[in-house]
C-alpha cells in the first residue's frame, strides 16, 4: 500500500503502482465491527491513512480511526477518488452509507458501520469499519452452508430493495465468528432497476418470514430520515417500489434474462 495522494490534486486516479508489493497487514483493534460503540468511533474519531488498498477500482484507502484509547481499522472510500460512470453520478461514498443505513433500518445487520466524513484527509467520503475476515472465503464457498442460510437469504432480499449492481461473491465477507457481511456497496440505488448479484441460489424459495416482516414495517414506517437524505426522490421512492415487489411477490425472484451476474463473479 502507498501513503495516498500528494495534497496537490495533480489528477492522479489515487491508484497503487500495479508493479508495487501490497504492505503486510495486521488487524489490530480495541473496538470490533459489531461493536455498538463503533459507530460513535468512526463519526468523532481522528482519521490516519495507512496506505491505499490493492486491486480497487477507485480510490479507496485503509485507515485507523482512533478517539483516546480507542482505535479501530477502516476503509475510506472519497469522493475524489471516485472513477467517473456513465450511469451512476459521482458521489458513490453516499451510496455506501445508504447501504448501511438501509441493512441497519431493516435489522439485517448485514453491511458494516458505514459513515459519511466531510473532514477526512482526503475530502468528504465514507468510512466503513474494516471486517477482519477470512478473505479466502466469499459467499460461493459458503453458500451450502446451512448455518448462514438466514443471513444469505436477508442478503439476497437486501440486494433486491438496495437494487445491487455489483454483487460479487468476494463483496460478501466472512469473519471469524461466522457472521456475514456486505461490502462493497456503491453501485446502489439507482432508480432504475440494476441487479447483478451472484446469489440467484433461493430463486423459487418463499421469501423468510423474518424478512418480509422486516419489509412490511419499513413500507408502513417509509425511509428513514438518516437514509432518505442520501437518496434522490425518484430513488427514495425506487426503493419503496422494490421492497412491496418482493413482499408482494412472496418468493425470490428467478433471473429470466440470464444475464444478471456482475464481472467478475468473485
Amino acid at each position: 500500500m502507498t501513503d495516498g495522494w500528494d495534497d496537490e490534486d495533480d489528477g492522479d486516479d489515487g491508484r497503487d503502482d500495479p508493479d508495487e508489493e501490497p504492505v503486510p497487514f495486521t488487524y489490530d483493534a480495541t473496538v470490533a465491527p459489531g461493536d455498538p460503540r463503533v459507530r460513535d468511533l468512526l463519526e468523532c474519531g481522528s482519521i490516519e491513512v495507512l496506505g491505499m488498498m490493492p486491486w480497487s477500482s477507485n480510490g479507496t484507502f485503509l485507515v485507523e480511526v482512533s478517539a483516546g484509547e480507542d482505535h479501530a481499522p477502516a476503509i475510506y472510500k472519497p469522493e475524489r477518488g471516485e472513477r467517473p460512470l456513465w450511469d451512476f453520478p459521482r458521489g458513490l461514498w453516499k451510496r455506501e452509507v445508504a447501504s448501511f443505513e438501509l441493512s441497519d433500518a431493516l435489522g439485517f445487520d448485514l453491511v458494516p458501520t458505514t459513515v459519511a466524513r466531510h473532514d477526512a484527509p482526503l475530502g468528504v467520503g465514507s468510512v466503513q469499519a474494516f471486517v477482519p475476515a477470512r478473505f479466502e472465503e466469499h459467499s460461493f464457498t459458503v453458500k451450502d452452508r446451512d448455518d448462514l442460510a438466514a443471513p444469505l437469504r436477508r442478503l439476497c432480499a437486501f440486494d433486491l430493495v438496495a437494487n445491487s449492481a455489483d454483487r460479487k461473491g468476494g463483496h460478501c465477507l466472512i469473519d471469524g465468528d461466522d457472521r456475514i457481511w456486505a461490502i462493497d456497496n456503491g453501485l446502489t440505488f439507482h432508480a432504475e432497476f440494476k441487479v447483478r448479484t451472484v446469489i440467484w441460489d433461493f430463486a423459487g424459495e418463499p421469501v423468510p418470514g423474518d424478512v418480509a416482516e422486516a419489509l412490511s414495517e419499513l413500507l408502513d414506517r417509509g425511509l428513514p430520515a438518516a437514509l432518505a437524505a442520501l437518496l434522490d426522490p425518484f430513488e427514495r421512492d425506487a426503493v419503496l417500489t422494490r421492497a412491496g415487489a418482493v413482499l408482494s411477490g412472496g418468493r425470490f425472484p428467478h433471473d429470466p434474462t440470464g444475464r444478471r451476474h456482475p464481472w467478475p463473479l468473485v
